[in-house]
């Protein structure tokens, strides 16, 4: 994937994401539950960072992209906030203490390109968990990958910033390509064109079930579209919650 300009138009794309929904989400669930420390995996442009720094949280963030980064960085200094974020792979986790909780938001976790990928960053967590902590993250469900994108076309037009995107459905269950092309004005009626390409796959309920137990964790919950309702064939956004078990590889 490429993310050297969506880096810089993350933002402005994202101005209207439901940060708001995933914290209330994350709080929900630690209810009363020991949590001081954090790693926010797959943080992007730092949102969820911040607002986790700024409800009293120990959080470091961790992303694969070192532009995203970088302007996570500045949002933080910007704040007054002192954030540590570290460019890493999500399936290589690696130098950190032992956290209390890790969250993967933004169906971050579905830009892994294959099963042995989820499996491998699930046994990566454990490694950084203590004993009884927590993994919260996001995924789209199969209906969305295989019947909300499809082939579906979005777009947008403003005076700054445009954009086609182009959904095709990729070779394997569940898998989409995302085919973006910006229009971005820099100056008075000049506009520069970007391309981005994304790819998202994702898996069953019972697959991400089998992974998880598989790897050491207990599945607490299954809810979807920041509800604490159940998954239905409908549903398009599913959170799970689950618990490292004292088990050792």
């Amino acid at each position: 994937m490429n993310y050297q300009q969506f880096a810089v138009l993350y933002d402005r794309l994202m101005e209207d994401a439901p940060y708001d929904m995933w914290m209330s989400f994350f709080t929900n669930v630690i209810g009363s539950e020991n949590v001081e420390t954090v790693l926010d995996v797959g943080c992007g442009t730092g949102e969820i960072s911040v607002r986790l720094a700024r409800e009293g949280f120990n959080v470091t963030g961790v992303d694969l992209s070192e532009e995203m980064l970088t302007i996570a960085r500045q949002k933080a200094d910007t704040k007054g906030l002192s954030i540590p974020f570290f460019q890493q792979d999500m399936r290589e986790l690696y130098g950190f203490p032992e956290q209390d909780a890790v969250i993967i938001f933004c169906d971050s976790l579905n830009y892994l390109r294959a099963h042995e990928d989820v499996d491998t960053t699930f046994r990566s967590i454990h490694h950084l968990l203590k004993d009884d902590g927590l993994l919260l993250f996001d995924v789209h469900s199969l209906h969305k990958m295989n019947e909300t994108f499809g082939e579906e076309v979005y777009t947008l037009n403003s005076n700054d910033i445009s954009y086609i995107w182009e959904c095709h459905p990729g070779t394997e269950d569940g898998s989409v390509h995302h085919d973006l092309t910006f229009f971005v004005n820099v100056e008075e009626d000049l506009y520069k064109r970007y391309e981005e390409n994304h790819y998202q796959r994702t898996y069953s309920i019972p697959t991400y079930e089998a992974l998880l137990t598989n790897n050491g964790f207990e599945v607490l919950t299954i809810t979807s579209d920041f509800s604490d309702r159940e998954p239905t064939q409908d549903s398009e956004r599913l959170f799970f919650v689950a618990r490292k078990v004292k088990k050792v590889f």
